[in-house]
């Protein structure tokens, strides 16, 4: 038996297809869904999806968003959907270093303006979390 798994963003369909798990960052944990997994709707944070289809893994950086799950049929919804391969290592590190050097001057920043500092944080750190467990994988 599998899952039925549609990874949307406002952009495009990141991914679609029949899976045998997915691991998922919510805003209570990072929570796997198995087959005949019981109906849920959960808000995502920043973090990796972890999809397995038999022995194969996609991983992908994900930025909130929501989760659907009912009767074996998946919906993810997210802001940005990355594959591994599709993440520039260099300029998620580079944003995550300018990131926080800009937070270190958090006091003469707006509200918005650190909001939006903040954002840049976690997208990056997204990123580059999905890149290390590719370097992790090659060891």
């Amino acid at each position: 038996m599998k899952i039925n798994l549609k990874v949307v963003t406002p952009e495009k369909i990141a991914f679609e297809g029949e899976i045998d798990q997915i691991s998922i960052p919510t805003d209570k944990g990072q929570i796997t869904v198995l087959p005949k997994h019981i109906s849920l709707v959960s808000t995502m944070k920043h973090g990796e999806l972890i999809i397995k289809i038999g022995e194969e893994e996609i991983l992908m950086a994900v930025y909130g968003g929501f989760v659907e799950v009912k009767k074996n049929k998946m919906t993810v919804m997210t802001d940005i959907a990355e594959r591994m391969e599709e993440i520039d290592e260099a300029k998620a590190e580079e944003a995550r270093k300018e990131a926080q050097q800009r937070l270190l001057r958090k006091d003469q920043m707006s509200d918005v303006a650190f909001a939006d500092t903040v954002a840049i944080l976690e997208k990056s750190l997204a990123r580059l979390k999905v890149v290390k467990r590719k370097h992790t994988r090659h060891l």
